[in-house]
C-alpha cells in the first residue's frame, strides 16, 4: 500500500497536470495564412519577444480567472494583461480560426466571441478598462440528455481543439479587440467555481459595413451569481443560460470546420488602413435576449472555408537566451484538483 508520503506526492503531482492540461490559443489561422498567438512558454522569459496580435498575459501556468474577479481587469483579457502591438487585417465576412494548444474534456461549458470597437486610439494603445464589448457568436448546450452534457467546449476539442469565428459582414471598418472565451463549468455548482479562459487578439476589420452594437464593459460582462455561471452541470439538462450581454440580431455562431495552414505570415503594426470605426449608436431594440434553448447547430462541418492542398504545419515560435525572469510555479485547479485526490486517497 502505498505511504502517507507517497500519495501526497502523487495528489500534487495530479494537481500540477490538471493546471498544464488547461490550454491558450496558440496560433490563429485567417485565410489559410496562420498568426502566431502570445506563447506562455518562451515570451515570457524572451527580453524582445516578436509583436503578435494576441495580448500578453501573466496565465503562463494556463490558469484562470474566477469569479471573484469578474469585476477587475483580469476578465477583460486575462490575468495582467497588456495590449498586443500587431493586428491582423481580417475583411468582413471572413472567418478567423483560433487553435488551442489542448483543452481538457471534463472543462465542459460554452465559448463565446466578442468585439470590442478601440475607435480613434488604436487597439495597441487603449485603455483596456475603455473597451466595450459586444457579442459576435456564442454556443452552449448542445445536448443535456445525460450528465455532463455534450457541450460548444467539447466541439471544440472535437475540432482538434479549434473554434471558426465569424465577423460578421456588416460591421463597421476599423480596429477592434476580438474576445475568444471559454467558461468551464466543472465547479460551477459552486459558488465562484467556474472558471473562464478569455484570449484576446487585435484585428483591423476592413470594408464597407455600417452596423456596431452598443457594447458593455469588460467588467460587467458577468456577476458570479449569473444563472449561466454559478450552474451545476450534473444534472439531465433541457436548456442552459448562456451568461453575458445579449447577442445583436442577425450575429450566430459559425459552422464549425477546419482552416488548413497555407503559410505562415506576420502580424502588421503601423496605421491602419481603413477608417476607425466611430462610437457604437445601436439601440436595445436592434438586440435580442440571449438564448437559453440548446445550441443544435454547433456542428457543421461543410460549410467552412477549407484549403485541402496545405499541410498544416506548427507556427515557429522565436525565442532568445537571455532571460529576464523565472517561471512562477503553477497552482492546482480546484475542478480536477479534488477529483485527483479521491482517485490518489483510493489507490
Amino acid at each position: 500500500m502505498p505511504s502517507f508520503t507517497s500519495k501526497t506526492l502523487l495528489a500534487a503531482l495530479a494537481g500540477a497536470a490538471a493546471v498544464n492540461a488547461h490550454g491558450h490559443v496558440k496560433n490563429v489561422v485567417v485565410n489559410g495564412a496562420s498568426f502566431q498567438g502570445y506563447d506562455i512558454n518562451s515570451f515570457p522569459y524572451t527580453q524582445n519577444p516578436p509583436k503578435v496580435a494576441a495580448w500578453t498575459a501573466s496565465n503562463t501556468d494556463n490558469g484562470f480567472v474566477g469569479p471573484e474577479s469578474f469585476a477587475s481587469s483580469d476578465i477583460i483579457c486575462h490575468k495582467n494583461s497588456a495590449n498586443a502591438q500587431a493586428r491582423i487585417v481580417v475583411a468582413a465576412g471572413d472567418s478567423v480560426f483560433v487553435q488551442w494548444d489542448t483543452w481538457p474534456e471534463s472543462h465542459h461549458g460554452p465559448v463565446i466571441d466578442y468585439l470590442a470597437s478601440c475607435g480613434n486610439t488604436g487597439c495597441d494603445k487603449i485603455e483596456k478598462t475603455a473597451l466595450e464589448f459586444f457579442k459576435i457568436a456564442e454556443a452552449g448546450l448542445v445536448n443535456g440528455a445525460q450528465a455532463p452534457g455534450r457541450w460548444a467546449s467539447d466541439v471544440l476539442i472535437d475540432n482538434n481543439n479549434s473554434w471558426m469565428i465569424k465577423i460578421p459582414a456588416n460591421i463597421r471598418p476599423g480596429q477592434y479587440v476580438l474576445r475568444h472565451e471559454i467558461i468551464a463549468l466543472h465547479s460551477g455548482g459552486d459558488l465562484n467555481g467556474a472558471q473562464n479562459y478569455p484570449q484576446c487578439f487585435n484585428i483591423e476589420v476592413t470594408g464597407s459595413g455600417t452596423v456596431l452594437p452598443q457594447g458593455v464593459k469588460g467588467t460587467s460582462l458577468y456577476t458570479p451569481t449569473d444563472a449561466g455561471i454559478r450552474f451545476n452541470i450534473y444534472r439531465s439538462l433541457d436548456s442552459y443560460p448562456i451568461p453575458g450581454p445579449a447577442l445583436p440580431a442577425g450575429f450566430a455562431p459559425a459552422a464549425q470546420g477546419s482552416s488548413a495552414i497555407a503559410s505562415s505570415a506576420t502580424a502588421v503594426t503601423g496605421p491602419a488602413t481603413n477608417a476607425p470605426a466611430p462610437i457604437a449608436t445601436t439601440t436595445a431594440a436592434n438586440v435580442v435576449p440571449s438564448p437559453t434553448t440548446i445550441v443544435t447547430s454547433v456542428v457543421q462541418t461543410s460549410a467552412a472555408p477549407v484549403q485541402t492542398s496545405a499541410v498544416q504545419t506548427a507556427v515557429p515560435v522565436q525565442t532568445s537566451t537571455r532571460p529576464i525572469s523565472t517561471r512562477p510555479q503553477p497552482t492546482r485547479c480546484p475542478g480536477l484538483g479534488r477529483r485527483h485526490l479521491r482517485k490518489v486517497a483510493r489507490a
